[in-house]
């Protein structure tokens, strides 16, 4: 199965305008933008035939090109990145069985995390959209909570049901647990990592359903395929020592340094 990967970037963030173009330090010292830290992270990914950045900022086009990338101009309107996957589909001649869509805001997606994605469409025809879910431990839902009670959207959890089948996404932390964690202690609660593997099909289909009111309330757009009853997959993967998190606000920025300083990513 052929696979493209695409790399949403949006210049105009509305909770953190030129986000892509923010300078992230490694373990080596080095500062590299968030684009070009996402770049790295899918030509990591083994199995990928085509790797495209996916924007419709000039200054966005000007750095990723700089760094070596490919770039698609892709249509203002786009909403979200899922629509922006899609148009790029509209723009290209290639065809593809599998489109990744690697958040332009997420420089420590592991690569296998993508890689199990594509195993997992692969291995489930029922599958239009898959996403990985993430067991958080104590000290990443504490996170998670600490962000909400002081009014940050931090990560999204997910709930899922028999062989992985989606049920619903959410900002706030879901399911709701009564107890309190140590930081080393597992929990039930699914980090939701903002990666998707698209059937073209789906991407489609996608583009055709009116906006849903979950998708509006939480501002998720992967809600659109639940509302419209689209089977997505949650694939399970594991953190093999590696810690993760979304660029989604400043504060943010010193979080994901010390992750690579730690993690001794260059």
């Amino acid at each position: 199965m052929s696979v493209l990967i695409v790399i949403p970037a949006r210049f105009a963030s509305t909770r953190y305008p030129g986000k892509p173009l923010v300078a992230l330090k490694g373990a080596t010292g080095v500062s590299k933008t968030l684009i070009e830290r996402s770049w790295d992270a899918a030509m990591a990914v083994q199995g990928v035939d085509r790797v495209v950045v996916a924007t419709d900022d000039d200054r966005i086009k000007d750095v990723a090109e700089g760094f070596g990338a490919e770039v698609v101009m892709t249509d203002e309107g786009c909403r979200n990145g899922t629509e922006r996957c899609a148009d790029v589909l509209e723009r290209i001649t290639d065809r593809f069985d599998i489109v990744i869509n690697l958040q332009g805001d997420a420089p420590l997606t592991p690569a296998w995390f993508v890689e199990d994605l594509i195993a997992g469409l692969r291995e489930n025809d029922w599958a239009q959209v898959a996403t990985p879910v993430l067991r958080t431990d104590g000290k990443a839902l504490n996170g998670f909570l600490e962000d909400r009670r002081a009014g940050r959207v931090g990560g999204t959890t997910a709930v899922f049901g028999a062989e992985g089948r989606a049920l619903y996404f959410s900002k706030e932390v879901i399911p709701f647990v009564g107890k309190n964690y140590a930081d080393n202690d597992e929990t039930p609660i699914f980090h939701h990592v903002g990666v998707y593997a698209y059937r073209p099909k789906a991407l489609n289909a996608y583009m055709s359903w009116p906006i849903g009111k979950a998708e509006t309330l939480e501002g998720l757009e992967q809600l659109r395929f639940l509302e419209n009853g689209e089977p997505m997959l949650c694939v399970t993967v594991e953190a093999r020592g590696k810690q993760f998190w979304e660029l989604n606000n400043p504060e943010d920025v010193p979080r994901i340094e010390a992750m690579m300083k730690q993690m001794g990513s260059g």
